[in-house]
């Protein structure tokens, strides 16, 4: 992989079988955010967990987000910082505002819709039951995001079968080659 990776998991963090854990024991150089509170996530305090993450980079690093990470992506991008990322790898983001979305977890809504200052990919799947796919083209098109739907998938995650994800790699790899361009 040619890129520096930052990976941001979601709401209880990636489990062993996850691919965002998978890739990070592939690549040991890529680095995790880490949040004080895995659970009951605040958002001004996740966002200052990633902001502090993006700073201990070495460079502008790629972020590789799932599910809720993929909100804290666009509620980090519009909060000011004066640090700069080459880019967001965004796969299965959580819809925030649905009404189905547990309500003591949605500090994070409503999701930001603004165009992100850096280039983006979204990868949805068909079946997602925490998105539409409607709704994640939504997500993609307000932020002028790259948008690919993998078809059937469930949330992309070690419980819809997906471990290592190679199909999710590969996209990874293309996207790091669009930007490094």
């Amino acid at each position: 992989m040619k890129c520096d990776v930052l990976i941001l998991a979601g709401l209880w963090n990636s489990g062993p079988g996850h691919w965002q854990s998978l890739w990070q024991q592939r690549y040991p150089k890529w680095t995790r955010a880490a949040h004080r509170d895995w659970t009951s996530p605040a958002r001004e305090e996740w966002v200052s967990e990633l902001d502090a993450a993006v700073a201990d980079c070495e460079g502008p690093p790629i972020l590789v987000a799932h599910s809720l990470g993929c909100l804290l992506v666009a509620h980090w991008a519009r909060c000011g910082s004066p640090l700069k990322v080459a880019g967001a790898f965004l796969v299965a983001p959580s819809d925030v505002d649905a009404p189905t979305y547990p309500a003591a977890l949605n500090g994070f809504a409503p999701a930001p819709l603004e165009k992100l200052p850096f280039p983006s990919m979204v990868v949805a799947s068909a079946d997602d039951p925490y998105v539409s796919l409607e709704r994640a083209r939504g997500f993609a098109t307000a932020w002028g995001s790259r948008f690919v739907d993998i078809g059937k998938a469930g949330h992309i995650n070690g419980d819809s079968g997906h471990g290592a994800w190679p199909e999710g790699e590969r996209l990874l790899n293309d996207f790091c080659d669009e930007i490094s361009v």
